[in-house]
């Protein structure tokens, strides 16, 4: 039985989209949905057939990140469009680094991602600023870095990550929402706050008023599903129902797509984004 350290290409099914819904007139949600690599890249050689060839190509991390733009269009989708962009960035700048200190020191992911989000978060403002504050440039941002055998998951504001394991959906991710504030508080049932006003209000936004980057450590095992979504999915969606396509998936790419017409089916009042990864179990 194959059994690598890490999950690397042919052992990771990954499926990411995005719909504008049938409802909203324009798409301010982004995603990305990639990994991070070491390899060598050749320029020129004698031992190898053509140039740009990559050579040992070691998959490190999966990484995908989901962000829904606030405030209309085009300041949220720019937003949600910069957010995924910077972030990205920051982690490709101090994964590798980190990833060699994270034994003695099992900390520096979560405060380099809670720092990068941030960044982000600051540079959004000052764009703002820039422009006189007319436009509104603020997004949720949620971002799931799979290293092996655990993960990092970053959150700022309401689009959700899930895990699927053995049949049973766990939602990681805590709404940053006015109507979680007062499930929390007790002032409302959970049941009452997803139909009241304050359901989709966030407490916290990259670009926003106020930003809380919250970071989650979590298991990573062979067969796990992940599911990184907007509001727009869990709008229409209930969780039940995305544990039965989750338990009964063929590949990301299908769960996607149903996932994405039953949205639709049952309104789709929202823009639409997901991404859905598994590991495959070794044969």
């Amino acid at each position: 039985m194959r059994n690598p350290a890490r999950p690397q290409f042919s052992d990771v099914d990954t499926w990411g989209l995005t719909h504008r819904g049938k409802v909203r007139p324009d798409n301010e949600d982004h995603f990305l949905l990639g990994s991070i690599v070491r390899g060598v890249q050749v320029d020129q050689a004698s031992v190898t057939e053509g140039n740009g060839r990559l050579l040992h190509l070691l998959r490190t991390a999966s990484l995908g990140v989901v962000a829904d733009g606030v405030g209309g269009y085009a300041g949220g989708e720019e937003a949600a469009r910069r957010a995924v962009e910077d972030l990205v960035s920051s982690v490709s700048s101090f994964f590798h680094e980190a990833e060699a200190r994270e034994a003695e020191e099992p900390e520096v992911f979560s405060r380099l991602l809670h720092d990068a989000a941030l960044a982000v978060h600051d540079s959004l403002l000052e764009d703002r600023k820039r422009e006189g504050g007319e436009r509104r440039f603020a997004t949720t941002l949620t971002l799931f870095l799979g290293l092996w055998p655990h993960a990092y998951l970053l959150q700022v504001g309401d689009s959700r990550c899930y895990v699927c394991r053995e049949g049973e959906l766990t939602q990681i991710t805590r709404d940053q929402t006015i109507a979680q504030e007062f499930v929390d508080q007790g002032v409302m049932t959970r049941t009452k706050a997803e139909k009241s006003r304050w359901a989709h209000v966030l407490s916290s936004a990259v670009g926003g008023r106020h930003a809380e980057p919250v970071v989650t450590r979590v298991v990573r095992d062979w067969g796990t599903v992940v599911l990184l979504c907007s509001d727009g999915l869990t709008k229409h969606v209930s969780d039940e129902r995305i544990r039965e396509r989750l338990t009964s998936m063929t590949s990301s790419q299908q769960v996607a797509e149903q996932l994405l017409q039953d949205a639709l089916d049952d309104g789709g009042t929202d823009n639409i984004t997901m991404i859905v990864g598994r590991t495959l179990r070794p044969s």
